[in-house]
């Protein structure tokens, strides 16, 4: 506990701001957890500035509710998202995401986010094109759940620092999960993606500029 600590203490005053404004991004862009599922499925295979052109053109075309996508003529949605790739594949993903809504919730989204943790996790998992980053996200971001999302960057973070020893999705969690503070796992999950963009990169990492370089096992310092 006391490294996790000393972790968050540092990065905390190295990217005091930065977090701010990386959550305040996110939110604004998807101000539901509805539009994160869309933008997630929008987001795969294909770089940020085309998701979110796609889910721009999307959401200029039709309102984001689950009942009007379900209901759209699947062309119209390809069309709007064609920028994003693989449109034609994304599209069927959303207009299936919609009617599983509809169909089984009544078109209220929010219905299937009531329960604990593990119950709103194994829905959101069923859902097509969602994933477990997307679904922890979710429970995180909007229903202030304990939990840390995963994504490229905590992963290789984690494994450099020594923070888990195996390097599967659950396991890191876990990991993570257990070492450090419930009440921090927001800021956890968004100090750590931080770390991994400005020093601990995938090739060349800054490991004589990183903030953890002297606590890093794997510093080249």
């Amino acid at each position: 506990m006391e490294l996790a600590e000393e972790i968050l203490r540092r990065l905390r005053e190295e990217f005091k701001s930065s977090a701010k404004l990386l959550i305040s991004k996110i939110m604004d862009k998807y101000r539901e957890p509805f539009h994160l599922l869309v933008g997630t499925i929008l987001s795969q295979n294909t770089n940020d500035k085309n998701s979110i052109r796609a889910f721009m053109n999307l959401a200029s075309k039709f309102e984001l509710r689950p009942e009007v996508l379900a209901s759209t003529n699947i062309s119209e949605i390809e069309e709007a998202i064609k920028i994003g790739g693989l449109y034609r594949n994304k599209a069927r993903k959303i207009v299936d995401l919609s009617k599983i809504i509809v169909n089984e919730y009544n078109g209220r989204f929010e219905e299937l986010l009531k329960g604990d943790l593990n119950e709103v996790r194994e829905r959101l998992l069923k859902l097509p094109g969602i994933g477990p980053k997307t679904a922890d996200i979710v429970l995180l971001f909007y229903l202030k759940k304990p939990v840390i999302p995963i994504d490229t960057h905590i992963k290789r973070v984690s494994k450099r620092l020594k923070l888990t020893s195996k390097g599967g999705y659950e396991d890191i969690r876990r990991a993570l999960q257990s070492i450090f503070r419930e009440s921090d796992y927001l800021d956890v999950h968004f100090l750590l993606i931080l770390l991994g963009r400005e020093y601990c990169k995938a090739r060349n990492p800054l490991c004589d500029k990183c903030p953890l370089s002297d606590l890093c096992p794997s510093s080249n310092r």
